[in-house]
Order: C-alpha cells, then sequence, then structure tokens
C-alpha cells in the first residue's frame, strides 16, 4: 500500500520547524528516519495531512561529551553511536545497545531521538535511557524544557511531547571509574523485536559490596522500567552466585508481561530471570577486571 496524500515540508533550522509545528499543530508529523512512521503512513493507519522532515537540520545530530555528560542530538543514527569511537573508548554501553537495533539497513536510518518517541517497550534506547536516568531536551517555539527518561516515556507508544513540541537532545551521565554494566536480550530471530531485554550497572566498593546497582527490564510492561526497591536494598550485599540467584527470582514475578503471538507472558518471565543472571554475571565480570 502506499500512504495517503501528504504536504511535504523541509524546515532548514529547528526554529522553522518549531513554527511549523505551532502553526500546523496535530495535523502534522515529523519524520527523522522514518523506520516507524513509514510502514503506518503505507498501511494508511496514520494519515497526517503535513510530513516535516527534519533531516536537514545539522544542529540536530552529532555526539558530544560536555560537561560532564555524554549528549546525542535526536537526529544521531543508530549506527553512528555503534561505531563512534568516543563512545567506545569512554561509554561502550551505547554502542553495545545500538549493535542490537534491527539490521544495518535500519541502523542506518534510524535514530535515537525516533525510538524515544515512538516508546516502544521492546526497544533499545527506552531501555537503556530509563536505565542511565537519561535526561531530554524538548524544543518548542516557546522555549526549552529538560524532562527525565523515566517521565518522557508514559506507556506504549506514548510520551510527554506536545503536538508543537521537537525532542532535540538526549544526555547521558557517564559510568563510574570501574562500575560494570551489561545489555542483553532475547529475540525469535536476529533483528527482531525484543520479546524480553534487561540491561544493569554495577558498582562494587573496596570491599567487594554493591555500592551501586541499577537494573532495567524492558518489554515486561507497558514501559521498560526499573527495579528501584530491589537496586537500593542490593546495597552493602555481597554479589556472589546466591544474589544473583535471588535477583533472576525478583526479575521472573517482575512486571505485567502479556502473552500475544510471539510468547507467552510465562516464556516472558522465564527469560527475564535468565537473562537478568546473565547480565549480572557479565557485569560483575567488569567490574572486577575494572573495565
Amino acid at each position: 500500500m502506499k500512504p495517503g496524500k501528504f504536504t511535504y515540508h523541509a524546515p532548514e533550522n529547528l526554529h522553522a520547524a518549531n513554527q511549523l509545528l505551532a502553526e500546523l499543530g496535530d495535523d502534522a508529523k515529523i519524520i527523522a528516519g522514518g523506520q516507524s512512521l513509514i510502514p503506518v503512513m503505507n498501511l494508511r493507519l496514520a494519515q497526517p495531512d503535513h510530513l516535516i522532515d527534519i533531516n536537514g537540520i545539522s544542529e540536530l545530530a552529532g555526539i558530544h561529551q560536555e560537561n560532564g555528560l555524554f549528549t546525542l542530538g535526536c537526529l544521531t543514527r543508530h549506527a553512528d553511536v555503534e561505531t563512534s569511537p568516543l563512545l567506545m573508548d569512554k561509554f561502550p554501553l551505547l554502542p553495545a545497545a545500538a549493535k542490537r537495533i534491527g539490521h544495518l539497513a535500519i541502523r542506518n536510518r534510524g535514530t535515537i531521538g525516533g525510538s524515544l518517541c515512538n516508546a516502544d517497550p521492546a526497544a533499545e534506547w527506552p531501555l537503556i535511557a530509563i536505565l542511565l536516568d537519561a535526561h531530554l531536551s524538548i524544543q518548542s517555539s516557546g522555549g526549552e524544557r529538560h524532562t527525565p527518561a523515566k517521565e518522557f516515556i508514559q506507556s506504549v507508544y506514548t510520551v510527554d511531547l506536545g503536538a508543537d513540541e521537537i525532542l532535540t537532545t538526549v544526555a547521558f551521565p557517564p559510568l563510574a571509574r570501574g562500575e560494570g554494566w551489561a545489555v542483553n536480550q532475547i529475540c525469535r530471530r536476529t533483528g527482531d523485536f525484543a520479546l524480553v531485554s534487561v540491561a544493569v550497572t554495577l558498582k562494587l566498593d573496596r570491599q567487594g559490596h554493591i555500592e551501586r546497582l541499577r537494573l532495567c527490564l524492558g518489554s515486561m510492561d507497558v514501559t521498560p522500567f526499573r527495579l528501584i526497591d530491589v537496586e537500593q536494598a542490593a546495597r552493602g550485599k555481597i554479589p556472589d552466585k546466591a544474589w544473583i540467584h535471588e535477583m533472576a527470582g525478583i526479575a521472573f514475578d517482575a512486571g505485567s508481561p502479556e502473552s500475544d503471538m510471539h510468547a507467552s507472558a510465562q516464556y516472558r518471565r522465564e527469560m527475564a530471570a535468565h537473562l537478568t543472571s546473565e547480565v549480572l554475571t557479565e557485569a560483575l565480570g567488569r567490574c572486577r577486571a575494572g573495565t
């Protein structure tokens, strides 16, 4: 199928894009990578009267380290994150997550901003943004505002973004020295959306006790979510095999997964437990290796 009729706009800068959105409102949709929007337009599930192409706005792309944060423009392609020398050297968790997104053709076009605004609970960037307490910058004709990822992503395909607003940047705080990390997922086939995904960071003190744990699950509820109470309770514990087994059991009971044509809720719970054990073991190895 082909999309319905629409008027195409290609603003040259962010101000012009904001003005168009303020004027056109709900009748307009922004297109960046188009990996989600174009398929639903072809199926006539979305029929915007106006399409605003922001690909020509160079200020919305790029990867920078500034003020102690790693800042990615909303137009940054997944492939650029995957291959960034800066991130591979100083923040390898982000390239590792990007590498798991779809196939190379998708990573070459898809953008981090598009993924976050689509808010698919199975997608990689919502998982990582919530795990790392990322902060998002949002621009409208009325000015700029900032919001944490956990508040921006509200439900399935639902975000805190007004009809006249554009997500401009995503800022990730760096991991601490010696902080281990890992991310993994279960897919039916390589490139498919994750049936379950788990990401973790782990920091130990000098005595080998847990100083900080962050654990985030995807595809187990309407949004990826952190196990905050579990993270707090982990402080001071020894991360041995018994503790990892306990954490896997907690992950099994977490969230409200649903059964669908791809997997049952029971299978998702079992895989959440399995992946939690794997990522904690991997992150612990990185802690002890100092990488």
